[in-house]
């Protein structure tokens, strides 16, 4: 097993701060001759505690093992966050987990990292089990944006507000969900707007509404990227209450058939929050009004 150099976090949404720490760690693990290695958790901490109070996911596993991949990451180890593995004593935490499975010789954390059951190791009893076992702690600065850090938090924040430049000033891109497409109950087509269906890996949505949107990754003729409008949420007026949500994607100028086929949906601009609406004819009427505002903006957008 190489030597590695490690940090360690949930990493959601992989915004410009964990993306500093991970040019950080490309730096310090090149300079070391070292294989750079990010130590994340499934599920989330609080989900498995506070299921009821987790936050919303940004990324699905999947899209947070693609971004760490882009951004220079060679190997992540997914630690299984199970009540065992969170009774873990500090030491022995390091010990398994950092040295025994990680072999780490460099470690990145931020200042308020804590690890061990019930939370009780710290940056402080990280570089004093470093230097028994051998490996160097270093503590990453704070990123911030407007005077305030950058984190998950802020990212949903923005999402929720409909504020999708923050957003993706956050991030460093625009934000996006993919997913694989399924076959719905068509009420789109019969509607005169087929949509390409794409359920949440989570019973949550980071924000709904109707969205800007363009569609990657689906092989269209002539190029990897169509536009398009987007709901995001529970279909008030076709969905009784405590319906799952469901992203829907009308790609414009665009017939064919995409069932099966893994995309992934880029939010550009929100148009409107989600509504209920007394029949179908008014629904379908909304949605024309939505495609041509969501056409203009993709036009301003440079997008058209």
């Amino acid at each position: 097993m190489p030597f590695s150099a490690v940090t360690i976090g949930n990493f959601d949404g992989v915004h410009v701060g964990h993306q500093a720490m991970l040019a950080r760690l490309r730096a310090a693990a090149k300079a070391h001759a070292l294989s750079p290695c990010v130590l994340t958790f499934e599920p989330h901490p609080r989900e498995l505690f506070a299921p009821g109070q987790a936050p919303t996911r940004l990324t699905s596993l999947r899209e947070k093992l693609e971004a760490l991949a882009t951004y220079g990451v060679e190997r992540t180890h997914i630690a299984r966050f199970t009540r065992a593995f969170a009774s873990l004593p500090a030491e022995a935490f390091v010990e398994r987990v950092l040295v025994g499975t990680l072999a780490a010789r460099w470690v990145l954390v931020g200042g308020d990292f804590r690890f061990g059951a019930r939370r009780a190791g710290d940056v402080a009893l990280l570089r004093q089990l470093g230097a028994h076992h051998g490996f160097a702690v270093e503590v990453m600065p704070e990123v911030l944006h407007a005077n305030a850090r950058v984190a998950s938090s802020a990212v949903r924040d923005a999402l929720l507000a409909g504020d999708l430049k923050t957003a993706g000033v956050l991030l460093g891109r625009s934000y996006t969900i993919s997913g694989r497409v399924v076959h719905g109950d068509k009420l789109g087509r019969k509607l005169g707007f087929a949509t390409a269906n794409i359920p949440l890996r989570h019973n949550r949505a980071p924000f709904t509404g109707i969205f800007a949107v363009r569609l990657h990754g689906a092989g269209f003729e002539g190029g990897g990227v169509r536009n398009g409008v987007a709901s995001l949420g529970v279909r008030p007026t076709v969905k009784a209450a405590g319906a799952a949500p469901l992203l829907e994607v009308h790609v414009f100028d665009f017939d064919g058939e995409l069932y099966g086929r893994h995309v992934r949906v880029e939010f550009l601009h929100k148009i409107r929050d989600e509504e209920k609406f007394p029949d179908l004819d008014t629904l379908k009427q909304k949605i024309a009004g939505d495609c041509e505002a969501a056409r203009k903006i993709l036009l301003e957008m440079g997008n058209g």
